[in-house]
């Protein structure tokens, strides 16, 4: 007999509880919530994602599972908040950011949908079917016998909580910590953790305004008393605070992602507002425990710094940062830092800078949800800035939380430290493959530009002093706006060096605190076409997020087409030899 004949019943692991019932919207594909799907509407804008245009609304969404930005949770509680989410998830691999954004809502606003999870072969199967049924325990479609699984936390708790664990639960603290110690032990007990540890620091993503939700959320918390216990960044956030009102953003929306900035600081939150908070001064140490939020950060830091993290959801970040514990799993665990997938990249001799972000995207494809260790690349010396460019385009294909370099990342002096001695699958990264990628983030060539957009994640110092070097004696076109986001730390270095002023004369454009996954019109100009920019990750989430279309170029052919006011005419010519 046919097996889509066959009516459909395996059972599930629940991450999230409850019962729900609708049509079937299936994809092989993993999906970022946060620039893959518009909370106002329910469809996905992810322009390479095959469900692009579909309304998530009413129907359950079987996928993988997430990928990308943490800030999916946040974008999940809104739709809820809005009625525009799923009626039920159904995953073929545990995932932490959408189901936090789940929690969150059932904690705080008492509403829910299911999460379950099946085995990869059950997953499978349900491609072709047209609806769903979710709930106690299983996954069948309507009219079949449900056939149960068990619950992720199942009845022998594994988490052992110390004594201060269960203060922070009880009456005796403020209603927000008590809150913040409850989404804490519930993901412990999801990531099968033993027992919750202390963190040296940690980094806010969900400051990042996406909705009225996200603002009431960190005002409740506020207003209930919440307090950080330990040192708290805060992420970019979806507004320049000093000089939003002179660059003509909107008013309601640009006082409300103040107002969230606010509420964070109020509760001792440092207001750093940065995507890369490794460019901070206090950056965490090899070996350190700390809590992280921001897909490229994480990356960062547990790849590059040494430092460990897992890949903490919005708003389970200040959850962290309110009780000062978090779940011993993940990348806290040695053995969990381990790479379990090998890529060989082919020779690149005489490569620009594009090299990082197309490497980044493509191995980020390749390992959609493993670590992996690269070799191949001992010769080539990556700067700071190459790594921030290939985690950040890595974070945003793949849901790892982090990859190794033989010869280049701390953990990674030999292939064997990396992988911990374990034989590893092969896979290649070739020239064809990086370009199929920059074509991909060029479908056509040597267009008219309107914009230059770049610091994404952040830029460095160093990188506005290459800025610079390649602007000096030169003239950019009246018609080509050239805009770079940074932090406000990184801001005063550069006005102390001069570099903001020669920049300036130049015809940069300078926004601070927001970045370009955050930043509101008129900073893209509403009547632009096409964006140009040296970020893989904007080239990937930028077509969503601002409506335009977007190219990839290296930074030297970003500030060409400033100036030239076209895009490159081919790749590089690396990149094709």
């Amino acid at each position: 007999m046919d097996e889509q004949s066959t009516a459909f019943a395996a059972p599930a692991a629940m991450l999230v509880e409850g019962r729900a019932e609708g049509p079937l919207l299936f994809s092989h594909t993993a999906l970022s919530f946060w620039g893959g799907v518009d909370p106002e509407t329910g469809i996905v804008i992810d322009h390479a994602h095959p469900l692009r245009g579909v309304c998530l609304a009413g129907a359950v969404l079987a996928m993988p599972g997430g990928r990308g930005s943490c800030t999916g949770s946040a974008i999940l509680l809104q739709l809820i908040v809005n009625g525009l989410a799923p009626v039920a998830m159904v995953f073929s691999q545990r995932e932490d950011i959408l189901t936090l954004g789940v929690i969150v809502a059932e904690e705080v606003y008492g509403r829910s949908l299911p999460i379950a999870v099946l085995e990869p072969a059950d997953f499978i199967r349900l491609e072709g079917r047209k609806s769903l049924c979710v709930g106690s325990g299983s996954v069948f479609e309507p009219g079949a016998t449900p056939v149960r699984g068990e619950k992720v936390a199942a009845s022998a708790d594994p988490l052992t909580l110390a004594e201060k664990d269960r203060e922070l639960l009880s009456a005796s603290v403020s209603p927000a910590t008590s809150l913040a110690m409850r989404i804490v032990t519930r993901m412990a007990r999801l990531d099968g953790a033993e027992r919750l540890i202390d963190v040296a620091q940690v980094h806010v993503d969900g400051c990042i305004y996406t909705g009225p939700a996200s603002l009431d959320f960190a005002e409740k918390l506020a207003g209930w008393g919440g307090r950080v216990v330990v040192p708290t960044s805060l992420n970019a956030i979806s507004v320049d605070q000093a000089r939003w009102r002179e660059q003509g953003t909107d008013p309601a929306r640009s006082q409300a992602a103040s107002a969230l900035a606010d509420a964070y600081v109020r509760m001792g939150a440092a207001p750093t507002f940065t995507c890369a908070p490794y460019q901070l001064d206090d950056a965490p140490h090899r070996g350190e425990d700390i809590a992280w939020a921001e897909s490229n950060a994480v990356v960062y830091a547990n790849s590059v710094l040494g430092a460990h993290t897992m890949k903490y959801p919005d708003f389970l970040d200040i959850c962290i940062a309110l009780t000062g514990r978090a779940p011993h799993a993940g990348c806290h665990i040695d053995e969990n830092r381990k790479a379990r997938l090998l890529i060989e990249v082919e020779p690149m001799t005489g490569c620009d800078d594009c090299l990082w972000p197309l490497l980044g995207y493509q191995v980020g494809l390749l390992a959609p949800n493993t670590i992996p260790v690269l070799t191949g690349l001992e010769t080539v010396a990556p700067s700071d800035d190459d790594l921030k460019a290939f985690g950040a385009a890595f974070a945003t294909t793949s849901a790892a939380p982090m990859f190794h370099i033989v010869g280049v990342t701390p953990e990674a002096p030999t292939l064997q430290a990396a992988a911990g001695g374990a034989t590893l699958p092969v896979l290649t990264v070739s020239h064809a493959d990086l370009l199929a990628v920059w074509r991909s983030f060029n479908p056509v060539t040597g267009e008219p530009v309107d914009l230059v957009a770049l610091g994404n994640p952040h830029f460095s110092a160093d990188e506005c002093r290459h800025l610079a070097e390649l602007c000096r004696g030169r003239k950019k076109h009246p018609d080509v706006a050239l805009t770079v986001t940074a932090s406000r730390s990184t801001y005063g270095k550069i006005i102390e060096s001069g570099l903001a002023a020669e920049l300036e004369a130049f015809g940069v454009t300078f926004v601070r605190d927001a970045c370009w996954c955050t930043v509101m019109p008129p900073i893209v100009p509403p009547a632009a076409r096409l964006i140009v920019t040296n970020s893989g990750k904007y080239a990937h989430y930028g077509p969503g997020l601002s409506g335009k279309e977007v190219r990839f170029a290296s930074l030297a052919g970003c500030v060409d087409a400033a100036i030239l006011g076209r895009c490159p005419e081919a790749p590089p010519a690396w990149l094709t030899s």
